[in-house]
């Protein structure tokens, strides 16, 4: 059995909270809002949005790859080669052809296509650098994660909306599995905090309106909840086979021990009535892991602070675990990351285990009377937590879950 358990060996994040997975880690611990007037949005119905604070992009990239990439393949990287540090893991070493990367990203390089479009419109076609392309394609962030490792393995890039980075993490353990590589770097990145993401998401009603006291304005599973705030950020997390983990002398940080995908099929951006395709993800997931639905101590739920995800969300979890484990959700602090929010949530749920510390769900007053589920909210909960799932789901249906086990 040892042979097919798949460790979590390292995590590295770039959030809101702060650059590194322990910022991250503090500040959701606090149950600290990020949100906050954004200037590159102001005039906008929605001006404010949770960013990444004192990232240095030269801190972690060479010049060359500077002036080639994207805020977004920039989180990227440095997430990557934190967790690789974290794991303990020297690429100048390793057997660069088994190492896979997999990274995925809702949106890419929006921020370089956007200022590029102005250009245009202003000046002309001599106005786009030559820079647009490579900055723009989705799978820059694989790409750039690679070449900074040196990593010659798989590379891809993984595209499911909110859902895209479990399906990142999911990938990634299934060529372990199968023996297709050795290590894998994966997680996803997003830096689409943009006037026209934050325009897109106002018009179809997604965004919460809270311009007088933004702080406050993500508040997952609230009664008093009226939408998500724009966020960015990365996360990655590197996965080895147990036994090649242990025979090498890591020590393991969690176990990845199942996964479960299921797409709805059903509306463009809205769930399915009872959300019961993402509960097929839910039990496949747990079914992979070996393990029963009373078995689950701890959820970090979607949350993403939405009238019909949420209750949706909720009415799953109670149905599919009614012992009532503890649920928090991470967007309270972070804002939505979109590609990057499954992996950012995949490393906290790790931090979680390791812990045995449920995070807060920020700015949760009052649950909502149609919400009927353990919330973790005002202060962490210091609990014994043996297995816990993370969810994640996404435009188009998507819907993934990923379920990890305390490494003993």
């Amino acid at each position: 059995m040892i042979r097919r358990e798949v460790a979590v060996t390292g995590i590295g994040a770039v959030t809101p909270a702060g650059v590194g997975a322990e910022n991250t880690w503090r500040g959701v611990i606090a149950g600290t809002p990020t949100a906050a007037p954004d200037p590159e949005l102001a005039g906008l119905p929605v001006d404010f949005s949770c960013r990444v604070p004192g990232f240095r992009p030269e801190d972690h990239l060479g010049r060359k790859a500077l002036w080639r990439t994207d805020r977004c393949s920039q989180f990227a990287v440095a997430a990557a080669l934190e967790g690789v540090r974290d794991a303990g893991l020297d690429p100048g070493t390793w057997g660069a052809a088994r190492v896979a990367v997999i990274i995925s990203t809702c949106f890419g390089g929006q921020s370089a296509c956007e200022n590029a479009h102005r250009g245009l419109l202003r000046e002309g076609h001599e106005a786009v650098p030559p820079t647009l392309v490579p900055k723009m394609l989705h799978n820059m962030p694989a790409a750039e994660v690679s070449m900074a490792l040196g990593a010659r393995g798989v590379s891809l890039g993984v595209s499911a909306a909110c859902a895209s980075s479990a399906n990142a993490l999911e990938l990634g353990r299934g060529l372990l599995v199968a023996g297709s590589c050795d290590i894998v770097i994966a997680g996803g990145a997003d830096a689409a905090v943009t006037p026209l993401i934050s325009s897109g998401f106002h018009r179809i009603g997604a965004l919460s309106g809270r311009r007088d006291d933004p702080a406050a304005a993500s508040r997952p599973f609230d009664a008093d909840r009226d939408g998500f705030v724009l966020g960015e950020g990365a996360a990655a997390l590197v996965l080895e086979r147990m036994a090649d983990a242990l025979r090498r002398g890591a020590r393991p940080r969690a176990i990845l021990a199942g996964c479960g995908s299921t797409n709805d099929a059903f509306h463009a951006t809205a769930p399915s009535p009872g959300h019961l395709v993402a509960e097929a993800a839910l039990r496949g997931a747990l079914s992979q892991a070996g393990a029963t639905p009373d078995e689950v101590d701890h959820v970090n739920a979607h949350g993403t602070s939405t009238r019909l995800n949420d209750v949706t969300e909720a009415a799953m979890i109670a149905r599919v675990l009614p012992h009532m484990p503890s649920v928090t959700s991470a967007k309270g602090a972070l804002g939505h990351s979109f590609g990057a929010s499954a992996a950012v949530e995949a490393a906290l749920t790790v931090l979680t285990l390791q812990h045995q510390l449920a995070p807060p769900t920020a700015n949760l007053e009052t649950v909502a009377p149609d919400i009927e589920i353990d919330l973790v909210s005002k202060s962490a909960r210091t609990q014994r937590i043996d297995l816990a799932v993370s969810n994640a789901f996404g435009f188009g249906g998507h819907n993934a879950v990923l379920v990890f086990r305390r490494y003993p």
